[in-house]
């Protein structure tokens, strides 16, 4: 099991906690699968319709919680399909147990 106490990890920690902090993120989070399969995929336009917001924009959030770990994304069924990453959330929550105690 990773520990936490490095500075680089906390660092690292603090950044990905900070692309958690949005709501908007949070309800794209809610949207997504934790596989990459054709019948479940979210795009980004789906993403947007949903959330109600700019494609841009939610590409943008997407590309923060991409950048953080959190998503994955692949093209796929014609699209580029995103999904959340199942084992960087949950070394993220447990990184988030060792520093609360």
């Amino acid at each position: 099991m990773p520990s936490i106490n490095a500075d680089e990890d906390i660092s690292e920690l603090a950044k990905q906690l900070w692309a958690l902090g949005d709501p908007v993120r949070l309800q794209i989070l809610r949207l997504l699968p934790n596989e990459p399969v054709c019948h479940k995929a979210c795009n980004v336009s789906k993403i947007a319709e949903q959330i109600g917001l700019s494609q841009p924009a939610t590409s943008h959030h997407l590309r923060i919680l991409r950048q953080a770990g959190f998503i994955s994304n692949q093209k796929k069924c014609r699209d580029m399909i995103y999904w959340i990453d199942q084992e960087a959330a949950n070394a993220v929550n447990t990184q988030l147990g060792e520093v609360l105690g």
